[in-house]
Parts: structure tokens; C-alpha cells; sequence
């Protein structure tokens, strides 16, 4: 393809290419002959689904940690029997081939055995996002009607607002009685020496509540469930996830299952994993990036180390005591890490640290270089979404060079970048990103879909392609503003206001203007102890950008309000000075 044109390919995947891929990351490795027939029968059998990865996982390395997270650890082995267990479970509660199943819960293993025994029933599994109010969580529920509600105790109120007949099965007791099932399990999985939590026949979520039909925790339906061994479905479940929603209400998305291990290659042609370490999930699994991590676990069979909410030291903690080689995260992970004193990052080792691997919203230029600076480079940029699942990836040679791209695409992935027409418009010209790839969605569980241009899907964000064919992407059509004619994004802002000693975080927004037609409006948080005025902040984007881009309006608040994934929630900033 001309290099002057704006489209770029990956390499191409090869039998070869993918096979050498597969050997160099440890996934295709010689290994004891009948654990290798094991695994890969698994794999011929259940195809490239999460049961089939995880049975290869378990037949492969059957006393391998799968997990561990803040009450238990989990061998392949177990997890993929307590699995079953709970697939038998599940489906006398209701659940089976063609319903759906909803997750409503933070990074836990009853999280990653419910997604498991979603996938052995062939059931469809929806993730819900644990960052969405009462309302909205009760209106994705009463959409979608599940069959089965597996939900931390902490979101009881949330699943009695629904008022739906689904069971609920607690995945999550507020105490920690009945968590059993890690490595010291038996065939069940069950350790605790005491009998199982007693299961309740209703909850109560607050003097409003609905009453809701429960059957009990998870630990209850696994230790009461047959240990019968499943076929694989004849039509695998699908794995439904929800758009961020943060400018609007959140969608659901079926994710195509992978057709085989090539999927896999794809990634890894970008970003270097390798079998057998520990992976630090420092994002929610019930996003397109969190479920990543899991997914790719599965044929490396990694250990994944999950906490159920982010905090800067106690991720330290982990990468250190687990000696972890892999982080998966969102950019304001890497915000707060490096907002720590130095004396205090620098007591944790961290130098087990292979690749630090994020996605899910930009990433301020500053703080990729300040990154790398401190932990060397190890650090690489996933940009894709829930529908298009991967477009491109920067690695750290990229990020040097230049520290706002996204990167090129992975193996067998193409892009192009196109006018409102949909022609190719030139190098280094602004227009619409589309994406091909193997694993686009599948469509929204309301049956719309997203753009195609000639099998090319529309990620419906606008971007350019420099010289070297690498990706920037300024910000989707609705961040866009037109200004006096002039077509403006965000990014260029926020990235010259986080450079700023002073600003902690940025966000730039655009409002109406009743003369100009929009504007920005920029939305700071200033660091404690330090000074900065709103002429301060338009004189720095003055000396920088066009005037156009000067926002109008400085509002500075304690905190941006950001959804589970880290991204800013723009409907919950507060009113500008032209909005109020």
C-alpha cells in the first residue's frame, strides 16, 4: 500500500509466523507427553472458549496458582474442577444454554470461576460494570433479563432495585466465612473444615428493598452441586460487555470468542508475555482490558493477582511479594503510582517488571515519559475498544520517540483513516480511525451495530497516521468541538496542562457558546500545596495553541470524577461558567 496514504497492516500471520510466536511467549513448549495430549485435546475439543483455555491450562499444569486474591489462592486444577461444580449448580438454578448469567463483581476468583462455569453451561456471561449507580445497574438487568445474578454482597441493593426473579448467588460474602476452595481444596474445592454458609432464601438491600430470591454464595452452590463431568455446548456462550458509558448510557457488546490460538499470537506480537509468570490484574476484569488479562492467562497459563480495588501501595505490595513480571492497568494507575514520595516507591522492588501494559483512555505525555524514567522500559499502549477489540499498540521504543501515539497494529490487524466520504485522506491528515481485525464484536445485545467501510469498523474516534505509519489519536467525534470553524479535540490541551508542575489531572470539555458555536471548558485539579490561576492556565494554552483552543472557562475541583476504568465521567463534571 502507498506509504503516503493513511492505512497501515500488521505483519501478516503466517502458519509460521504464529507458530514462532506461540514457542517464543512458552505457550507451544514440549512438555510431558501426555499433559501436552491432555492439553491440546482440551483445546480440539472445547475450542479457544475460556472453559477450553482453562482446561488446557489444567491438564497442562495442573498444580500451577491460577489465582490469588485477598482471601484464597487456586490451583488450575481446582479452579477448573470447583468450575464444573459450579456449572451443575448453576444450571438447576435456571442457567443453561442461550441465557445469560450477569457478574456483578470487583477482581476476585469467584469472579473468574463464574465466568468459567458461565462458559462450560454455554451460557452467555455480562459483565456489569461495578462503577454504574443503583438506577442504571437495575435498568441493564431488567434489560436483559438474566437467568442467574452472581453479585458481591456489596451490590445487593443495586440487584434488588432490578426487581427481576433471577436467583442471586453471592459472589462475595461481605465476611469472609465460606470462602474455601484454595490450593489445599479437595475434589469440591472446599477447605473450610466447617460446614457450608447456610444458603438464605432472601436478602433485604435497605428498608426500600425488593426481597430477593437467594440461592446462597458460590461456596454453597459448589459444595451442594454435582461434580458431573460436561460436554462442550453445542453453541459456545458469549461473553457480553458493557460500554464505558461515561457520555451515555452503557451498551451491551457480545465479544466474539477467539477462533484459535492465533488470537492470542496477535497480541503477543506486540507486547512481550511469557508462560508462566505472575500477572498483577491492576483493572476490572469486567472491562474489554481486565477481560484481556484473563483471556490471555489462559494459554500462558499465568498467574493472576487480584485485588479488588486499586491502591498504589498495596499494588507495589503485590508486584514485590509475587515477584510479578506483568501489569495490566488504565493510565491513571500509572498516575497515582507516580504520584507516591520517591522514598516511598523506591522501598518496594519492583524489578521483576517486564512490561507494564495499559489501555482504556490516553495517556498524559508527561506521565509516560516520568514512567519510564522511574521504572524503565517497560511500558506499552493498548488502544482499542470493547467492539474492535485491538487497532494498535505502542511499545516503549514508540512511547520514547513519541509518548502521545498509539501505536501500529499487532499481527494480521489493519487500519484506515478516512475523510467524512470515505476516502483515504493522505499522511499526517486528520480523520475517521476504522479497524479490521478477526475479533470484531458481534453487535449490541439490542441488535444495532457499528460502521463498516468496505468490512473496515468505524471505532468512532479521529485520529492520524505520522510518516513511520504510526497511530495518534486526537479523541472520539463526540470529544471533538468546532469552534469558529475550526475543528478542535482535548488532547492537546489536558496534555499541555499536565505538564504543568502545579495540575495533578486535567480534563478539557467542550460547551456550548452562543457566538462561537462551542468551546472548551478545562476542568483542574492542583496539586495540595500548590497555586495556579485560572489567567495562569489560558496564558499556557495561548503560548502553545490557537486561540480558539484557549479554554474560556477554568474550573478547579478537588477530584475528576472517573468511572471503574479510570476514565473521566464528562455528565458528572460540574457546570462550566458558560453552563452554570
Amino acid at each position: 500500500m502507498p506509504a503516503s496514504r493513511s492505512e497501515v497492516a500488521g505483519p501478516k500471520g503466517t502458519r509460521t509466523r504464529v507458530l514462532r510466536i506461540l514457542m517464543r511467549s512458552g505457550i507451544l513448549v514440549p512438555a510431558r507427553p501426555d499433559r501436552n495430549v491432555r492439553q491440546l485435546t482440551s483445546l480440539g475439543r472445547w475450542g479457544a472458549t475460556v472453559a477450553g483455555g482453562y482446561r488446557a491450562a489444567a491438564a497442562r499444569s495442573p498444580r500451577r496458582i491460577a489465582v490469588i486474591d485477598e482471601r484464597r489462592e487456586v490451583t488450575f486444577r481446582d479452579l477448573h474442577r470447583r468450575a464444573v461444580r459450579l456449572a451443575n449448580g448453576l444450571e438447576q438454578l435456571g442457567a443453561g444454554p442461550g441465557t445469560r448469567v450477569a457478574v456483578l463483581c470487583r477482581n476476585h476468583a469467584w469472579f473468574v470461576e463464574t465466568v468459567l462455569a458461565c462458559a462450560e453451561l454455554g451460557a452467555d456471561v455480562m459483565l456489569l460494570n461495578t462503577g454504574l449507580s443503583v438506577r442504571a445497574t437495575a435498568e441493564v438487568l431488567r434489560t436483559h433479563s438474566p437467568a442467574v445474578v452472581a453479585a458481591a454482597d456489596e451490590f445487593a441493593e443495586h440487584v434488588a432495585a432490578a426487581r427481576i426473579a433471577a436467583p442471586l448467588v453471592v459472589a462475595w460474602p461481605d465476611a469472609a466465612g465460606g470462602s474455601g476452595g484454595g490450593r489445599s481444596a479437595g475434589p469440591g474445592g472446599n477447605r473450610s473444615s466447617g460446614p457450608a454458609r447456610p444458603a438464605r432464601s432472601d436478602r433485604s438491600a435497605g428498608p426500600a428493598a425488593h426481597r430477593i430470591a437467594a440461592a446462597g454464595t458460590v461456596e454453597d452452590v459448589i459444595a451442594t452441586a454435582s461434580s458431573r463431568k460436561r460436554r462442550p455446548p453445542e453453541v459456545p456462550g458469549r461473553l457480553i460487555v458493557l460500554t464505558s458509558g461515561t457520555t451515555g448510557a452503557p451498551k451491551g457488546a457480545y465479544r466474539s470468542n477467539p477462533p484459535g490460538l492465533a488470537a492470542a499470537a496477535a497480541l503477543l506480537s506486540r507486547i512481550p508475555l511469557r508462560s508462566c509468570e505472575s500477572v498483577l490484574v491492576a483493572t476490572p476484569m469486567f472491562h474489554m482490558w481486565g477481560l484481556a488479562a484473563l483471556q490471555i492467562g489462559m494459554p500462558l497459563r499465568n498467574t493472576l493477582i487480584l485485588q479488588r480495588r486499586f491502591e498504589p501501595k498495596a499494588a507495589l505490595q503485590a508486584i514485590a511479594d509475587h515477584r510479578c513480571a506483568v501489569v495490566f492497568g488504565v493510565p491513571v494507575v500509572l498516575q497515582r503510582i507516580l504520584e507516591l514520595p520517591p522514598g516511598l516507591r523506591d522501598a518496594y522492588d519492583t524489578s521483576s517488571l517486564r512490561v507494564v501494559a495499559t489501555s482504556g483512555a490516553p495517556i498524559p505525555s508527561p506521565v509516560v515519559t516520568a514512567f519510564m524514567d522511574v521504572f524503565g522500559e517497560v511500558l506499552y499502549n493498548f488502544y482499542g475498544s470493547t467492539e474492535v477489540s485491538w487497532a494498535a499498540v505502542a511499545d516503549p521504543a514508540d512511547l520514547r520517540i513519541a509518548p502521545t501515539t498509539a501505536g501500529r497494529p499487532p499481527l494480521d490487524s489493519r487500519l484506515k483513516v478516512l475523510d467524512e466520504l470515505g476516502a483515504i485522506v493522505p499522511r499526517g491528515v486528520t480523520g475517521r480511525i476504522f479497524v479490521w481485525n478477526d475479533m470484531l464484536f458481534a453487535g449490541y445485545t439490542s441488535g444495532d451495530t457499528k460502521e463498516y467501510r468496505a468490512g473496515y469498523m468505524a471505532t468512532n474516534d479521529r485520529g492520524h497516521l505520522d510518516s513511520s505509519g504510526r497511530l495518534f489519536v486526537h479523541g472520539r467525534d463526540a470529544d471533538m468541538i468546532v469552534c469558529a470553524g475550526e475543528r478542535l479535540f482535548p488532547r492537546e490541551v489536558e496534555d499541555l496542562l499536565a505538564a504543568l508542575p502545579e495540575v495533578r489531572e486535567a480534563a478539557v470539555v467542550g460547551v456550548p457558546d452562543g457566538d462561537l458555536g462551542q468551546r472548551f471548558a478545562a476542568y483542574v485539579v492542583v496539586r495540595p500545596g500548590a497555586e495556579l490561576t485560572a489567567a495562569q492556565v489560558r496564558g499556557l494554552v495561548a503560548r502553545h495553541l490557537p486561540g480558539s483552543a484557549v479554554p474560556r472557562d477554568v474550573v478547579f475541583v478537588d477530584a475528576l470524577p472517573r468511572n471503574a476504568t479510570g476514565k473521566v465521567v464528562v455528565r458528572d463534571l460540574p457546570p462550566s461558567l458558560a453552563g452554570a
